[in-house]
Order: C-alpha cells, then sequence, then structure tokens
C-alpha cells in the first residue's frame, strides 16, 4: 500500500512513521540515520580534468578532418600548412576548454545556497548543528531571517512566511499553516503545511520535522534533473559537422578521381600525381573555417556584452538567431518582482494609484503604514514584499511617513494569523485618545465593519455600501491585483484585553489598495518586436492561473479574453505526452507548474522541431534552462543556480535584451553564411582549376601557390566578413528553425555558381595567356601563363569578397567601404599577394615570373569582372523573388 502523502499525516502519524517525537531525536539514532543515509548535501557535480577536457575537445568531425590533413601536409614537406592547421585546431581546443569548465557551476551553486547551520531539538535539548548533519526526523526550530536547511512536515506555527520565489515562481511570501491538508497531487506552492530547503523565512516562527534530506529534498531532485539533462546539440554544432562530412566525401572523391584520371593518362609520375592529390585535398579544405566561425562568435559576444547579454557558452549566440520559441518565467524575468500599490479604492472611488495624494491626515494613509511591520532603515525598506510595498507607495507620493511613525508609536499590538487574515495595532492620537489600525483581508475585514468614512465624515455602513465594496473587491482579484482592506476605531484608551473579539469590530472602513508585481515597461515592447521577427513568447510560471493570465495580456502574450491559451500545471498532468505534442501550439501560458513540467514544455517544442530559448531566475528554472536549446538566467535577481545552467545571462534582467540578443544571433549566423559562401566558393574554384589542369595536362598550380592563397585569401578578409553591419531588416525575417543549415537560403546555390564561375574565369586567362604568349619561349610562356593563373585565382577571391557582403543584395545598398576593418583586410591581402610577383627573390620561392603591365591589366580585369557577373546574377535573382 502507498504511503499518503506527508502533508495529509496527522502530527501522531507522522511522528511515528518518522520514529521521532516532540523531544527530538536521541544523539545516537541521529548518529546512525547520518551514516546510513548520509550527509543533507546535495551531490557535487562531477568534473573532469583539464587534460580530459582538452582531448575531448579533439573528437569534433571536422577537427579530425583538419588533422588529417595537417599529417598528410607534414609527411609530404608541407610543414607551413600542418604548421597553420594545427595552431587553429590547438586554439579552438583551448577555447573549449575555457568554455567547458565555466559551465561546470550549476550543481555546485546549489550546494553553497544552503543554511549552514540549522536550530534544532535533540534529547529535549535546544542545540545547533551544522545542517548537513540533519537526519529525517530531527525536530528543527525556524525563526525569521532563516534558511530552511531541509525539507520539513510543520508541525506549530506562528504568523510564518516563507519567501520560495526561487522554488515556485510566487512574488510573495507564502503563508504557512500546520493544519493538515486534504487535497491529492498539491503542487509545491500549495503545500502550506511543508518548508522547503534553501527557501527563507520571511516573518514569524515555526517549529517542524524534518522529512527529507539532500538529494530526497525538492531541491535534490532538481539537482538531480539538472544532473541527468542532456546537453543539446546546438544548430551551429549540427551545422558544422554535417559540413564537416560532406566536404570530407566531396574531397576524398574528387581527390581520388584526379588521381586515377593522372595515373591512367600516365602524365605524371605515382608520387607527382599524389601531391596533387594532396594539393587538390588542401584545395578543397577550408582549414580557417573553425577559426573564423569561433572568431566570429567570440566577436559577437563582445558586442553582446556591451548590450548586457553575457554569453557564457559560444555557439547560443548563433542558437539565439535560430530561436522560434522563448519561454519566458514571469516572476522576475517579465515582472519587476517586488509587489507595487497599483489601485486604490476611497470614498467610494476606485482610482489608479499614481493619481492619489494624500494629506498627513488621512486615514488610509496612516493605517497602511502603522499597522505594518516594514523596518524603516538606512539601507532602505526591509520586511514582507507587501507590507513594504505599502510604506514605499506613501514614500514615492512624498507622504511624511517617518514623521508619522516618530508621532504614533505602536504601544499594542494583534500579530496577523491566517486564521483570522488580519492585523490590529494601537497608536497614541494628539488628543490623548488612541488609534486602532486594522488591515487585512477584504471579506473577513467587512465582517467587522460597521461605518464607512467618505469625503471627511463618517457615516452607517448600508447594504448598497457592502455590496458596492465587494464588486470592487471582486473586480480588482479578477485582474489579478492582491487586495488589502484598511479599517480603523478610535478609543479613549488603550483596550485592556488585546484580543480579536474585543478589537476588531465596530470598525470604520477607510479604503482598500490593489497590487501587483507589475510589469517591465520594457517587456510589452520586446514582446510585440519578438511576434514581429516570427518568434513566439510563452510565460510559465509557478503563479496562480488568474496572475499570470493577467500579466500575459498586459503584456501581449495574449489577448484579452483568450482563455483556453492558458493551461495548468495540474491540467498538464491530465495529458499524456501524446495529446500534449498534438495541442502544444495552443498554449501561450502556463501557470503553477513544476520544474518538470518546466521541462516538458520545452521538450515538447523541441520534438517539433523548433528552437527553444528558456528565461528564468529561479532554482525551479534550473533543469528547463539546460534542457532548452538556449538557456537565458537573470544577472541581478537570478540564483547562481540558474546562471550555471544557462548558456547566456542578461547582465540587466531586461526581457528587451533578449530581443537584441536574438538580433545579434541573426547578425552572427548570416555574417558565418557569408564567410562560408566566400570560403568555399575560392575553394571550389581552387579545385576546379587544379581538376582541369590535370584532365587537360597543362601545367598545375603547386602546392605552394594554393597554400599561398589560402592563407592570404582565407584569413583577414573571411574574418572581416564575420564582423559586417547587419543587413536591413533582419529582424523581420522569420526564424530560420532547427532545419535549416549553412546552406539554406541560396547559399548552396551561390557557392556552386560563383566557385565555377572563379575557377572558368582563372582557366580562361591561363588558356589566353599560352595562346597569346608575350614570350615566345615555350617555358617562359608557361611560367607565365602559371603565373598569370595564380594572380588571378588570388585576387578573384579578394574582389569576390565584396560579393560576399551580401548573399542577395548589391554591394552598392550594403555600403561597399562602411567596415573599416575589411578594408585594411583587402589592402593587406593584396599587398601579400602581389609581393610574391613584384619582390625580388620572392619569385624562386614561389616559382612565379614577373608580368609586365598588359599581363596586370588582363589579370585585374578578368578578376574584376567577378563583381560584375555575380552582381548581374543577383539583380536576376532578386527579381525572381519579387
Amino acid at each position: 500500500m502507498a504511503k499518503i502523502p506527508l502533508y495529509q499525516e496527522s502530527k501522531d502519524a507522522l511522528y511515528q512513521r518518522l520514529q521521532t517525537s516532540d523531544q527530538g531525536l536521541s544523539g545516537t539514532t541521529a548518529s546512525e540515520r547520518l551514516a546510513a543515509n548520509g550527509h543533507n548535501a546535495l551531490n557535487q557535480q562531477k568534473t573532469s580534468s583539464l587534460l580530459q577536457k582538452f582531448i575531448a575537445q579533439f573528437k569534433d568531425f571536422m577537427i579530425i578532418v583538419l588533422m588529417v590533413a595537417a599529417l598528410i601536409a607534414g609527411l609530404t614537406g608541407e610543414v607551413v600548412d600542418a604548421v597553420i592547421i594545427l595552431i587553429v585546431v590547438v586554439l579552438n581546443a583551448i577555447f573549449g576548454v575555457f568554455q567547458e569548465a565555466k559551465a561546470e557551476e550549476a550543481i555546485n551553486a546549489l550546494k553553497e545556497m544552503s543554511a549552514p547551520n540549522a536550530t534544532i531539538r535533540r534529547d529535549g535539548q535546544v542545540m545547533t548543528v551544522k545542517s548537513d548533519e540533519l537526519v529525517v526526523g530531527d525536530i528543527v526550530l525556524l525563526e525569521a531571517g532563516d534558511i530552511i536547511p531541509a525539507d520539513l512536515r510543520l508541525l506549530d506555527v506562528a504568523s510564518l512566511k516563507v519567501e520560495e520565489s526561487a522554488l515556485t515562481g510566487e512574488s510573495v511570501p507564502v503563508e504557512k499553516a500546520a493544519a493538515v491538508l486534504t487535497g491529492e497531487d498539491l503542487p509545491i506552492g500549495d503545500r502550506h503545511n511543508m518548508a522547503f530547503m534553501n527557501s527563507n523565512v520571511t516573518y514569524g516562527r515555526a517549529t517542524g520535522v524534518v522529512v527529507a534530506t539532500g538529494m530526497q529534498t525538492e531541491v535534490g531532485r532538481i539537482a538531480g534533473m539538472i544532473e541527468a539533462a542532456d546537453e543539446t546539440t546546438t544548430p551551429l554544432q549540427a551545422n558544422l559537422t554535417q559540413l564537416g562530412k560532406s566536404l570530407t566525401i566531396l574531397i576524398l572523391v574528387i581527390a581520388a578521381i584526379v588521381f586515377g584520371m593522372g595515373m591512367w593518362r600516365q602524365a605524371e609520375s605515382l608520387i607527382d600525381m599524389l601531391l596533387t592529390a594532396i594539393s587538390l585535398a588542401v584545395a578543397a579544405i577550408p582549414e580557417g573555417l573553425p577559426a573564423i566561425v569561433t572568431i566570429t562568435l567570440a566577436l559577437g559576444t563582445q558586442r553582446m556584452a556591451k548590450r548586457h547579454a553575457i554569453v557564457r557558452k559560444l555557439p547560443a549566440v548563433e542558437t539565439l538567431g535560430s530561436t522560434d520559441i522563448i519561454a519566458s518565467d514571469k516572476t522576475g524575468t517579465l515582472t519587476q518582482n517586488k509587489m507595487t500599490v497599483e489601485k486604490v479604492y476611497e470614498d467610494l472611488h476606485l482610482v489608479d494609484a499614481h493619481t492619489v495624494d494624500f494629506d498627513r491626515e488621512d486615514r488610509l494613509a496612516q493605517v497602511m503604514i502603522l499597522s505594518n511591520d516594514t523596518k524603516v532603515t538606512a539601507d532602505g525598506l526591509a520586511g514582507d514584499p507587501t507590507e513594504t510595498a505599502l510604506v514605499q507607495y506613501q514614500m514615492d507620493r512624498n507622504y511624511p511617513v517617518s514623521q508619522v511613525l516618530a508621532a504614533m508609536p505602536r504601544v499594542a499590538e494583534i500579530p496577523f494569523d491566517s486564521e483570522r487574515k488580519l492585523m490590529s495595532t494601537v497608536h497614541p492620537l494628539a488628543d490623548g485618545r488612541f488609534l486602532i489600525a486594522v488591515k487585512g483581508a477584504p471579506d473577513e475585514l467587512l465582517k467587522r465593519v460597521t461605518r464607512l468614512a467618505q469625503n471627511g465624515d463618517v457615516s452607517a455602513l448600508t447594504d448598497a455600501n457592502r455590496q458596492q465594496i465587494l464588486e470592487t473587491n471582486h473586480d480588482m482579484a479578477t485582474q489579478a491585483l492582491r487586495v488589502l482592506a484598511f479599517a480603523y476605531r478610535i478609543t479613549d484608551q488603550v483596550p485592556m484585553d488585546m484580543t480579536s473579539d474585543t478589537v476588531e469590530n465596530d470598525l470604520i472602513l477607510a479604503g482598500m489598495v490593489g497590487m501587483i508585481d507589475p510589469e517591465r515597461p520594457e517587456v510589452a515592447q520586446a514582446v510585440a518586436d519578438a511576434k514581429a521577427a516570427g518568434i513566439r513568447p510563452m510565460m510559465i510560471t509557478g503563479d496562480h492561473r488568474d496572475t499570470a493570465a493577467a500579466i500575459a495580456v498586459r503584456l501581449g502574450i495574449i489577448d484579452a479574453g483568450e482563455t483556453d491559451a492558458v493551461i495548468t500545471g495540474a491540467e498538464l498532468d491530465a495529458m499524456d505526452d501524446a495529446t500534449f505534442a498534438k495541442k502544444v501550439s495552443d498554449y501561450a501560458v502556463y501557470a503553477r507548474v513544476a520544474p518538470e513540467h518546466k521541462v516538458r514544455i520545452v521538450k515538447a517544442w523541441q520534438k517539433r522541431g523548433k528552437v527553444v530559448a528558456m528565461t528564468g531566475d529561479g532554482v525551479n528554472d534550473a533543469p528547463a534552462l539546460k534542457a532548452a536549446d538556449i538557456g537565458i538566467g537573470m544577472g541581478i535577481t537570478g540564483t547562481e543556480v540558474s546562471k550555471g545552467a544557462s548558456d547566456m545571462v542578461l547582465a540587466d534582467d531586461n526581457f528587451s535584451t533578449i530581443v537584441v540578443a536574438v538580433e545579434e544571433g541573426r547578425k552572427v549566423f548570416a555574417n558565418i553564411q557569408k564567410a562560408i559562401q566566400y570560403l568555399l566558393s575560392a575553394n571550389l574554384g581552387e579545385v576546379l582549376t587544379l581538376f582541369m589542369m590535370t584532365m587537360l595536362g597543362w601545367q598545375i598550380l603547386a602546392p605552394v601557390h594554393i597554400l599561398w592563397i589560402n592563407l592570404v585569401t582565407d584569413t583577414l578578409p573571411a574574418i572581416a566578413l564575420g564582423i559586417e553591419p547587419m543587413e536591413k531588416n533582419i529582424m523581420k525575417q522569420k526564424p530560420r528553425g532547427r532545419k535549416s543549415n549553412f546552406f539554406s537560403g541560396g547559399v548552396l546555390g551561390g557557392i556552386l555558381y560563383q566557385g565555377l564561375l572563379e575557377g572558368g574565369i582563372t582557366l580562361f586567362v591561363y588558356w589566353l595567356a599560352i595562346t597569346y604568349p608575350v614570350h615566345q619561349a615555350t617555358q617562359m610562356a608557361h611560367a607565365d601563363a602559371l603565373t598569370m593563373a595564380f594572380a588571378t585565382l588570388g585576387l578573384i577571391q579578394l574582389f569576390h569578397a565584396f560579393n560576399s557582403k551580401s548573399i542577395h543584395g548589391s554591394i552598392f545598398s550594403v555600403g561597399l567601404f562602411k567596415n573599416k576593418f575589411f578594408n585594411w583586410a583587402i589592402v593587406i591581402a593584396f599587398a601579400l599577394l602581389a609581393m610574391t610577383i613584384l619582390v625580388p627573390g620572392l619569385n624562386g620561392m614561389f616559382h612565379v615570373a614577373h608580368l609586365d603591365l598588359f599581363q596586370w591589366a588582363i589579370v585585374l580585369a578578368a578578376s574584376f569582372m567577378m563583381v560584375v557577373i555575380v552582381e548581374i546574377v543577383k539583380f536576376f535573382q532578386r527579381r525572381v523573388v519579387k
């Protein structure tokens, strides 16, 4: 028979089940349980050594391809190329190790949150022990300010309030009670007779019995979920892996064909053909691609950091650009995580709070700050968030809070308790009488009200007045406002018997206020921008359904009356995975959810092929942050756990920063696409040139020619393309999604025709130089032709870099010389290329000849034709698309 939930157990049954008592455990029993069940601590995340992390970086497919290329190049004497490749690979591995080491903080941060000490009762004696020595059955004593050291079932409660937002997502502290609960499968936020590890006591005191420790606690379950979560593969990583495999197959096939054809024609020796095949492989492999991608991403992270988005894992920059869904926690992310007075009901009128100006003698203003336990300190207001909000509201209205508190000190009180839902305090008046100030739940307070303060007068409360007040209370509640009512009574002396029956009666209603954790002012526009970019924003929160729905409407996540788009965790539990997978797109707001629900929602969208970003700030968000394609933590209000599980952290906790980051992500992907199109079309041009020269029996370009062109053109110009300014309307495009890759959007077609064009123009220049030689001697004519082909192949790539500033747009629309780094990259690359021909002494090293002005004119004209032809093709492409 299954055991009933702990929150349904009576005190006696609980003691019997846990084998404990009011006196606590004996020291012997506690030691035995500690030895048997272990310390009250979360598992430390297993970490690998730096060497293991470093070796793991070389498992990437593209890296393996490059290492094989380096090995072949080294064995055949091409030491320069081998060294360049190895430097790229090692730098990439070092950077990867640095990123991975930072990503191991999530579980360890959870452990550091735990309370260091706990006050308990053992052998009937109160003592303080280290919290990691607590065992099931220990009796724990709690006071305001304590961190709860383990999961507790509460036994005796005195006005206890516990702040659980990091665990449940609720904005305000939860009122706790010791009474047995009867509900089935209650969510964490509704287990009012339980207190959970790592939450904070904000008010009151209590006694509880430990029912779970360490990894068996609710926060331990979350730690286990983080530990067990699979690392998601980003679209960038998947694209690079796919690209590496495709290139490898293509390279091997082409190299084999060239080697086979050469041997069949018997034009070259076995060694020469092997070197030719290797040269072709070197030409085909974009050695600088991993470095260029890494540099582009790194530069993207720097730009994002300046805009308050701190990227912890490089691929996250690009992943943001492909985001389809942004699933956001409510509290502290979409809202300000502080209660604020929004509506004031006084003199039977409901008005916006910011329109009210109170004078010093206004009774509503007085009761709001007098029946209130907030402490005004040099560091600000301290106390329950709801109460501090009342005081802060009056301070913002320039009400003389400190003067009133000093003139009317508290002389007696009846503390708040969750059963009567009221709090009363007594204060002296200037005329020698006393003011009894009462605040509480409107329905409970109205039972004790007989009169009404209206426009400076006091009159009897009529049935019509009472009905209007109740309707106003209901209307505010349906708008997700937390409503408090305020009343008072004036007496000649302090009541002798400070009980509810004698004090809280015959009251005069002063008014009511409606409070809410308001949305951040900039979020509504960010939501609108996200929708315009084709991204679907969603709210996932542990808060109540009405509160979540009201905030979602105010932010534009859902429309007013769109109740079908809101679902609770309990309703989600009633669905099996297959049903939920079919209906997941129907919902935009998830209320009263647990951590496992958040993970389930993320995975349901991922199964649909969507790229999901999840934002959050609490411990309860960490599993979903890790499961999402990109987890976004909050830098200010976020726990270290949520930050550690995130790929990116918002330094300003500003939801709108996410839209900025998405924009940057799209820009990064577009620039990587430009670099890839530039690199692969250039490499295809080189491969085609070598292939056709071999097939035609022409003298072919040497490995040193290909290596130098790759070194000069594949580095600075390609990196410069990675920092091109953002193109117009990039945020008006639909998300790429998970299925897109670097070849999408016409890039593959561009690579093919542009590569063929580069190779064709180079071969044409070689043919022209051979057919119409400047020098009649055959050897010199061939040397001229080879030099002109070498110069053309290099220069054509530099001209093509201008074409690559935009995949489809004209170079004149994106700004020819807007990118200063690009301008210098082209100048430096041209100088490095030209000096191999122009500088005496380098000719022999590079096997090239001097060219006269006529030959240079042919090279420059042919190379520039690349720009002209590609611009014409793009023009017709744009016309077709329109």
